[in-house]
């Protein structure tokens, strides 16, 4: 091998971040000067640094104010930046979004309103619908999180309890010309499920959301279940002529980050095979998917020939069942493991672009074909600890976690599995 494979998955890795930092991505999609003022607002993981990436490229006054995640702020001149509480909500997310809120419905029609919108955008505007509270989101999205619904199951809940996501802050701009930037973390790019779509039209129902409720069998606060049932939080529905004059950008997304992982590789003399931006499933399940996968390509040469890397991305999730700390990339990597039960020659790296797997200040962990021995000579059991769902516990121990810290963007879910030829 002419490359070291714990260094190139971790420089992969590094590349899919680097293609979606705002200092990047951000300045080709500014707006014209308007006539009158330009106002930022935003919420999410990446938008302290894309109000900064904002600041160091407009030539003229600005004003605005951000909120973004505990450890993420980015000092700024002109915008104000605040921080709150991810994935569950906090008082001080819930006091910033009703100030971006206001910020929104005083721009004049002369203004220009740029929305800075990236992954963690839900849980950091958790401004509710008048007569729920924010203890009632607060247990909401426990639930959700723990339910093994999808991000997108979670959003369409998300928007019908919010007195901002689902449209309502993109009306409120009207007649103010209205640009969304946006870092997408979902599968698929919905635009909807960014931060649960604050500036987008919405085609989901309350009825929908209480459809997502009782398939995972969550039990709401009697006001949340008040408000959905009696249809008052439904969102901002497409044709509504406030939106007319609005113009949405995606300035990253999970593909562009896996292509600069894939340049890497390309760069060692390794072919590259991208499976797909937007897989989801139970981590676990994802995982054994995957190994099947990877012993065809190893055993058989079939659909790929080694050496080979394979890529994918997307958002699995967890169903939270033992006392573990969850993390669904440590889930999917123990699962794989365990699948593929160290067979020579494979190496995989998966980690969450945002430098944080589940709740944990962890982005995610490699693993190496001997992981299995060095757990069981550390008398570690590896199914225990997948049945636990603590796959963070599993590979801390080993010493094969990955921390990159704040990050300050969030294009999802990265897997790197790295599949090299006969002996090696």
């Amino acid at each position: 091998m002419n490359f070291e494979p714990r260094v190139l998955l971790r420089q992969m890795f590094d590349a899919a971040i680097l293609a979606a930092q705002p200092s990047y991505c951000v300045p080709p999609h500014l707006p014209a000067p308007p006539k009158g003022r330009l106002i930022v607002i935003g919420a999410g993981k990446a938008s302290a640094a894309m109000a900064r990436a904002v600041e160091d490229h407009w030539p003229g006054p600005l004003q605005g104010l951000v909120v973004t995640r505990y450890g993420y702020a980015v000092p700024c001149e002109r915008i104000e930046i605040v921080e709150a509480a991810h994935p569950v909500p906090d008082s001080a997310g819930l006091d910033a979004a009703k100030r971006i809120l206001a910020v929104a419905e005083a721009a004049g029609s002369d203004d220009t309103v740029l929305c800075l919108i990236s992954g963690g955008g839900s849980a950091l505007l958790p401004l509710p619908l008048e007569g729920i509270t924010l203890e009632d989101k607060q247990i909401v999205n426990r639930a959700l999180l723990a339910s093994g619904a999808t991000i997108s199951e979670m959003n369409v809940v998300r928007r019908h309890l919010s007195a901002i996501k689902g449209g309502r802050l993109g009306a409120a701009v009207y007649p103010a010309k209205l640009v969304t930037l946006l870092i997408s973390d979902v599968p698929g790019d919905a635009l909807t499920d960014i931060a649960s779509g604050p500036t987008v039209a919405d085609s989901t129902t309350c009825a929908d959301a209480l459809a997502i409720v009782r398939r995972y069998g969550i039990v709401l606060p009697a006001a949340v279940l008040a408000a959905l049932t009696s249809g008052r939080g439904e969102s901002i529905k497409p044709g509504d002529p406030r939106f007319a004059p609005a113009t949405t950008r995606m300035v990253a997304t999970p593909q562009m980050a896996l292509e600069a992982a894939a340049k890497m590789a390309h760069a060692a003399g390794l072919p590259v095979h991208i499976l797909g931006d937007s897989i989801e499933g139970e981590a676990r399940d994802v995982g054994k998917v995957m190994a099947g996968i990877t012993a065809q390509v190893a055993v058989r040469g079939q659909p790929f020939v080694p050496p080979c890397v394979l890529l994918s991305g997307g958002e699995t999730t967890v169903t939270v069942r033992g006392t573990g700390r969850g993390g669904r990339n440590v889930e999917f990597l123990l699962s794989l493991g365990i699948a593929l039960d160290g067979r020579a020659g494979l190496w995989a790296l998966a980690g969450d672009t945002d430098g944080v797997d589940g709740l944990e200040e962890i982005a995610g962990a490699i693993l190496t074909p001997d992981t299995l021995a060095r757990a069981w000579a550390k008398g570690i059991r590896p199914r225990d600890a997948l049945a636990n769902n603590d796959g963070h516990g599993f590979f801390g121990a080993l010493g094969d976690a990955v921390v990159t810290g704040p990050t300050l963007t969030n294009v999802n879910d990265f897997r790197a599995i790295l599949i090299c030829s006969g002996k090696e």
